[in-house]
């Protein structure tokens, strides 16, 4: 199959989080698993990676025992997609949650679909895998489905996530370029315990260098987008080489007044009986496909 779909994927900080998945396979991809059902639709990821649930559950939440309560019914719900962070500080409730609510339902580690990131005080390559490490140690899993660049800026290495000066600034390492840390990356799956990378966060200016050098290229680009951003040109090139456009924050990452509040947008959700937060899924899923290509949405 050939064209992009889309997909949801859903989070749970501070009420609705959520993002946007597109695929676009390439000759020689594996073929999209389709489903009207989305929690049971997969798409290809690039280099032989394997296949990323379309419907995901984001894990950004702060407080520890709503991290574990919030991820067994996400997993009881029929999400196989989780979306985590060393920078969330809530990874062990994740994976005490998922090895729970894996064993009372008799669901096999590798039919979920697990995302971590890599936190900016860990970009030196020689903190790169044990980084990794520690977040597969902290989920209880032995490999990892997916591991984003969580931000292109590096900061000074070491524990403190972070790190400021005596006034307050954020102290960045200027001694490692992104290219190094991709590297570092490349590696991680070189050895088999991490299936695929990518970056979060980035601009297309930034990602384009880290494309063109990189051996093993990113399987996924993450970044905020919606109606108020829609990230066209970052789009387009994901489009064109054959990357996941990973789209978070559909509703607009807490603005207010924002999208929720938009004239035009409650304006349509009166007229055809959405709520504003249908609306603008449908519009994440809608406006990120070409006339050519279906694209399915269950809200």
């Amino acid at each position: 199959m050939s064209g992009k779909k889309t997909a949801i994927v859903t989070g749970a900080a501070g009420g609705i989080g959520t993002g946007l998945v597109e695929g676009f396979p390439e000759k020689g991809y594996n073929r999209m698993i389709e489903s009207p059902d989305l929690r049971l639709t997969r798409m290809p990821l690039n280099n032989g990676a394997g296949h990323m649930p379309a419907l995901g559950f984001g894990t950004l939440i702060p407080d520890a025992a709503l991290t574990r309560t919030a991820t067994r019914d996400a997993l009881d719900a029929g999400f196989r997609h989780f979306d985590c962070a060393e920078r969330y500080r809530n990874e062990r409730e994740v994976g005490d949650a998922l090895q729970a609510g894996l064993a009372a339902n008799g669901i096999a580690r590798e039919n979920i679909f697990v995302t971590t990131k890599l936190w900016n005080s860990n970009h030196r390559p020689e903190r790169v895998e044990p980084a990794f490490e520690a977040s597969l140690h902290r989920l209880s899993i032995k490999y990892l489905d997916l591991y984003l660049l969580h931000t292109p800026y590096a900061f000074q290495p070491g524990d403190e996530q972070d790190p400021r000066d005596q006034n307050g600034n954020v102290i960045y390492d200027n001694g490692v370029t992104l290219l190094d840390t991709w590297r570092a990356m490349e590696s991680l799956v070189d050895h088999g315990r991490c299936r695929a990378i990518g970056l979060s966060d980035i601009s297309l200016n930034a990602l384009m260098p880290i494309y063109e050098s990189a051996r093993i290229k990113p399987a996924v680009v993450q970044v905020e987008s919606h109606p108020y951003l829609p990230e066209t040109e970052l789009l387009e090139f994901c489009k064109e080489k054959g990357v996941v456009f990973l789209a978070f924050a559909p509703l607009g990452h807490g603005m207010r007044p924002g999208l929720l509040e938009d004239p035009v947008i409650s304006a349509i959700a009166t007229r055809v009986g959405k709520t504003p937060a249908q609306v603008l899924l449908a519009w994440a899923v809608s406006s990120h496909k070409g006339n050519e290509h279906e694209s399915e949405s269950r809200s």
